[in-house]
């Protein structure tokens, strides 16, 4: 039977049935104003994916909001006032509320918006047609600008304008492809406008910031399949402009060997496989994502024992540098390669410094703990402490 994409039940999205969600709807119908559920978590419903976050979007201004809230019992924050968005927090859960809203002027990095009253002013600003879809308290769908339709074909297509849309914003350019290796139709090519316009606007990622690059194109590699959105990326040279010097050969073939072994996407090891010039800080990871980032690479390209990288480290950072050897030595990995190294990282050393004390102290102690270490992992793990302990010194 196929899909009515003009309706949404509380089955496909459970939190139309939530009361505190309902309750945040009610205050504000009962001013005589619309409020809808919006983008996400609408278009996530429709495909059947889980849905992360609930946003609102609604004909109240900011302080009606505020005030409707109020009068309801209901706590409203103002955290981004500025930009009419109210956060109202029904029964400890909060919802975001904006007021409907149109462009007044952008830069490619931010928009200096103005209220609105039509909903219509409102979808236009959004960036895809899958996007701006609305529905209502009830599951009422509401497509303002055709949207449904590049739904049902899984096509990412930009609203009205693709080259507008993207000097709106920038990284509107990564959220294409992003949006493509998550809900796209990869069989069907990509959208020739969105490339032709993206490739008009290249020079405009380098205006944005390492912190928005890096977050958005975190979320492109946690994609079950980004292949293709990858290859479009080098393509247009997307790829090369906000990580220059990566290669998306070897990352092809580990994206498809670990699908082959049922391997969840790590979008770590996928990035260190991307090689590129000094890649931690042009997305500017984290200090514990740079630690895991530099393990993965020398895992991989410093010829380490795995086993032993599973031991000191955790068998998915060796599993990553297994998958990228493999990918180099264009091999399929093999699950019991991996299974190995699962078992390698749940070993426990069997010597303890006291039980070489007091014959060695000191450096020479450390010294000793780590060849009976190394010469352990050597075994498969099979030598005891008793062995360990006779083994000559070098």
């Amino acid at each position: 039977m196929e899909r009515d994409y003009s309706k949404i039940t509380s089955e496909d999205a459970p939190w139309l049935a939530s009361p505190s969600a309902r309750a945040v709807c009610d205050a504000i119908a009962v001013g005589g104003h619309q409020i809808y559920y919006v983008g996400g978590c609408v278009r996530n419903a429709l495909l059947g994916v889980p849905v992360s976050d609930l946003d609102m979007a609604t004909s109240a201004t900011p302080q009606q909001v505020i005030a409707l809230a109020h009068d309801a019992g209901l706590k409203p924050v103002p955290t981004g006032i500025d930009h009419g968005t109210i956060t109202v927090v029904s029964d400890g859960v909060g919802y975001e509320v904006t007021t409907f809203r149109r462009d007044v002027e952008t830069d490619g990095r931010r928009a200096v918006v103005a209220f609105s009253t039509d909903i219509l002013d409102d979808a236009r600003r959004r960036d895809f047609t899958m996007n701006a879809l609305y529905v209502d308290a009830h599951g009422q769908v509401i497509d303002p600008l055709g949207g449904m339709d590049d739904l049902r074909a899984r096509h990412v297509r930009f609203i009205e304008d693709a080259d507008r849309r993207i000097t709106e914003d920038y990284l509107r350019i990564l959220r294409y492809f992003r949006f493509h290796a998550w809900y796209g139709d990869t069989s069907d090519g990509m959208d020739p406008d969105a490339l032709a316009a993206i490739g008009s606007n290249i020079s405009g990622l380098e205006t944005l910031s390492a912190e928005r690059v890096g977050a958005e194109f975190k979320k492109l590699l946690m994609a079950d399949d980004p292949s293709t959105a990858l290859a479009a990326m080098s393509q247009t040279n997307v790829l090369g402009t906000i990580l220059p010097g990566s290669d998306i050969r070897f990352a092809l073939l580990m994206i498809h060997a670990a699908a082959v072994l049922g391997l969840p996407p790590n979008w770590l090891g996928r990035l260190v496989c991307l090689g590129g010039e000094t890649v931690p800080e042009r997305l500017r990871l984290s200090k514990a994502e740079q630690r895991r980032y530099t393990m993965i690479q020398a895992g991989a390209f410093e010829g380490a024992s795995l086993a032993a990288i599973a031991f000191e480290h955790g068998a998915d950072i060796a599993t990553q540098a297994y998958l990228i050897r493999c990918a180099i030595a264009e091999t399929l990995p093999e699950t019991s390669a991996v299974a190995e190294l699962e078992e390698a990282a749940l070993q426990v050393f069997p010597v303890r410094a006291a039980d070489l004390m007091p014959e060695y102290t000191g450096a020479d102690l450390g010294a000793r703990l780590v060849q009976l270490k190394a010469a352990w992992i050597a075994s498969g793990f099979t030598l005891d402490k008793e062995a360990l302990i006779t083994l000559p010194a070098p």
